[in-house]
């Protein structure tokens, strides 16, 4: 509330009186004393009456939902969602047709969960309507009304909920939540492979997500969107040693048909690599070999693989040992620059060799000498060792 952006963009709403508030996961947070990634703001004012305000006071404003009423204003670099306040018309399972309303109350009550249907007004005050900040205090995931309904109202909210259980709850799943989410977990299948991604991840990177998951799998909701998951002990282990990369997580979790998950995940190329990691790096690795898998890998595969090997070897009840073994490996790791092949192909044209195909087996071949003497940065002695190449093969 203090930050001048977000004034700017209150100050540009409210200049003729209407009422602005901020909504949603930015109240909640603060709460709860967490880092505020998204503002997000509301107004009882209609989406051309904000795009009119924001042009008067300098600010650009992007229509990034201009249909349900939102609108993306622009200020210090950053985007601040403005929401027209709205009631549920009629939903359809993922959509849902509205109206516009200056009716706080009737705004929060069509939101998922209580502590998400919170706002505040610029100078502090907070509006609750149903308990959310109790709910957030005791570590409560509640959904504001009945759960059928909200997840009638939207299949995702299950997903939501389970999301919001791994980072939020510390209390006992609700019955009801859990008996909602079983009866309409079949709908899931309705949902987009993208949509399902973003709520796994974001649930895979809570600091102990293995409460949530093994409530998914209590009502037969992992099974359905990701039936392939089976390493929830090696997930468990993982935890105790990872930094929380979401991607790192599904990949332990995954333990067949990595390809599939990644096809119906529609994850990116880079990600669908590291999907398929291999944890076939132990311990007693040289650091020649773990300079050798960098160069090959990159840093990312890198680590990927050897946290996912030691996540097995604790499940498996690992020794103290693998420990000082594999933080020396992921130390190496971490302090490695990889070091540029000191020869070209146009070294091998100045010595006589013409290009073509023979000039490129021939770099492909002392790559590999290069590498197997673990990277020497002497550029005479490469070139000597080309000549030999060269002569030999003449």
């Amino acid at each position: 509330m203090a930050d001048a952006p977000a004034r700017a963009v209150v100050a540009a709403l409210g200049a003729d009186g209407a009422e602005v508030r901020f909504v949603g996961g930015c109240v909640r947070d603060v709460l709860a004393g967490r880092a505020v990634k998204d503002v997000d703001l509301a107004t009882p004012d209609p989406p051309d009456r904000v795009v009119a305000l924001l042009a008067r006071a300098g600010l650009k404003a992007v229509p990034t939902g201009l249909a349900h009423g939102t609108i993306t204003a622009v200020a210090g670099g950053r985007g601040f969602e403005v929401t027209t306040l709205r009631r549920d018309v009629r939903t359809f399972g993922r959509h849902a047709e509205v109206a516009f309303t200056d009716d706080w109350r009737a705004d929060a009550a069509r939101r998922d969960f209580t502590f998400n249907a919170m706002s505040a007004s610029p100078d502090g005050d907070l509006h609750d309507y149903f308990g959310g900040c109790e709910d957030l205090a005791a570590g409560r995931v509640r959904f504001v009304g009945t759960p059928e309904q909200r997840i009638a109202e939207d299949y995702l909210r299950i997903l939501r909920y389970f999301r919001f259980l791994a980072h939020f709850g510390r209390e006992a799943p609700d019955p009801d939540a859990l008996a909602a989410a079983r009866a309409a977990a079949p709908e899931l299948r309705r949902l987009s492979g993208e949509r399902i991604r973003n709520e796994l991840l974001k649930l895979l990177a809570a600091p102990d997500p293995l409460p949530a998951l093994t409530a998914m799998q209590g009502v037969g909701v992992l099974a359905i969107v990701l039936p392939e998951a089976g390493g929830l002990e090696r997930l468990a282990a993982l935890t105790r040693i990872d930094d929380g990369d979401g991607l790192r997580r599904l990949a332990v979790l995954v333990t067949r048909d990595p390809g599939e998950v990644a096809e119906r995940l529609r994850l990116a190329n880079v990600d669908r690599d590291r999907l398929g990691l291999g944890g076939d790096i132990g311990p007693a690795a040289t650091i020649q070999a773990l300079r050798r898998r960098l160069y090959r890998d990159g840093p990312v595969a890198v680590v990927d693989a050897l946290l996912a090997s030691w996540a097995e070897r604790i499940a498996d009840g690992s020794s103290e040992a693998d420990r000082d073994g594999y933080r020396r490996l992921l130390d190496d790791a971490g302090s490695w620059t990889r070091p540029g092949f000191p020869l070209r192909g146009s070294d091998a044209i100045r010595l006589g060799v013409p290009q073509g195909p023979r000039v490129s087996a021939l770099m492909k071949a002392l790559e590999a000498w290069w590498i197997d003497g673990d990277f020497p940065t002497d550029r005479a002695a490469c070139l000597a060792e080309l000549g030999r190449r060269i002569r030999g093969e003449t």
